[in-house]
């Protein structure tokens, strides 16, 4: 986490926006929407069906506050983060 930390913190100024991006499999959406209720998503299907990336934008204050969100989402099963 501490080289992934000093990368943000050389590529954004915080507070800054932060796109996110995940891909779950199908039917796990709602544990993504769920957590990060706040945030407009957007949503499109693999060409097979199977998985679901999500993406959606925050105003993070800190390169910890990005982290924290990774943290908390790699507790959904099958969940990858790009």
């Amino acid at each position: 986490a501490d080289s992934f930390r000093e990368k943000l913190n050389q590529h954004y100024r915080w507070p800054s926006t932060y796109m996110f991006k995940f891909i779950v499999p199908s039917g796990k959406e709602n544990a993504v929407r769920a957590l990060f209720s706040i945030a407009p998503l957007s949503e499109k299907a693999s060409a097979n069906g199977k998985y679901t990336s999500v993406t959606f934008q925050l105003t993070m204050h800190s390169a910890d506050a990005v982290i924290e969100i990774y943290i908390t989402a790699s507790k959904i099963e099958g969940l990858i983060a790009l």
